[in-house]
């Protein structure tokens, strides 16, 4: 399990994709669990299986297809991710954002996350979405941080500022989409845990003390290195449940859920991310 990778290991991935297609995709898009028929609305498209990649780390989770889809959205050129892997299926940090960064060698100049999240605001529904205007980085003040290692000068700093991970435009412009779409949308805090358990009813407490608005176990890493590489970063999270608050009765949240969920949730962020490549 590689701790981390070289720039010609990123490259090697690139390559084969540019040999295969013209396209040069100026947006990434990474979709969630329940999400991937999103990618189904791509024009033009060529796709790849992870496993054809090298270097590409698999998901082996339900709802995460497995490919890497290039071609067209709202006339922009366009890298997705159709599923994604996690820290908890036994990769490392390096390994589950490598194709962040195999997008930053393609030239992405923005990257569009998506997550499924729990609700720990009462006023959250599920199939709400919520905007991520800042993250809390619990499994990275631990010590798993996707930039441990030799730093890439290719992409970044040593020290990457992580103040406004987020780009504000961004944001802005998913507001005023989701308003004129009537879509439900709230903005706050995400916070990424290392999973696969869900939380205690101690855990949910602790989260909501320290600021957080939704959980789930994504995102954080590549938006993490998204922003060391200079790429803006636009976050949001499907809330697929709303987790009990403190006293209430205790609710099981189960993985069919959050795709049953993602349904509702999938023409919401489809209408969102083309607003905003309209306008981009």
């Amino acid at each position: 399990m590689p701790e981390y990778f070289s720039y010609s290991h990123f490259d090697a991935a690139a390559s084969i994709i540019r040999e295969a297609t013209e396209i040069k995709p100026r947006v990434g898009l990474i979709l969630g669990s329940g999400l991937s028929p999103l990618a189904e609305g791509v024009e033009d498209s060529i796709a790849f299986d992870y496993q054809d990649l090298p270097h590409f780390p698999t998901s082996t989770v339900e709802g995460h297809e497995g490919r890497f889809v290039l071609g067209r959205l709202e006339d922009q050129p366009v890298v997705v991710m159709q599923g994604r892997a996690h820290y908890y299926e036994g990769y490392s940090m390096a390994e589950i954002t490598f194709p962040v960064r195999v997008m930053q060698v393609l030239g992405i100049e923005m990257l569009i996350v998506t997550n499924a999240a729990g609700g720990l605001r009462p006023e959250f529904e599920a199939g709400d979405v919520m905007l991520i205007s800042d993250h809390i980085n619990l499994i990275g003040m631990a010590g798993l941080n996707p930039l441990r290692g030799p730093n890439l000068d290719e992409f970044g700093p040593r020290f990457p500022d992580m103040s406004a991970v987020y780009d504000a435009e961004l944001g802005s412009r998913a507001k005023q989409v989701a308003a004129e779409e009537e879509v439900p949308m709230h903005e706050g805090v995400y916070i990424c845990l290392a999973g696969p358990s869900y939380e205690t009813m101690a855990d949910l407490g602790f989260l909501r003390t320290i600021g957080a608005d939704a959980v789930g176990m994504s995102t954080v890493p590549e938006a993490t290195v998204a922003r060391h590489g200079g790429t803006r970063v636009l976050g949001l999270s499907g809330i697929t449940n709303v987790l009990p608050p403190p006293g209430g009765p205790v609710v099981e949240t189960d993985h069919e859920e959050v795709l049953a969920a993602g349904e509702k949730l999938t023409p919401r962020l489809e209408a969102i991310i083309r607003g905003v490549l309209k306008a981009q």
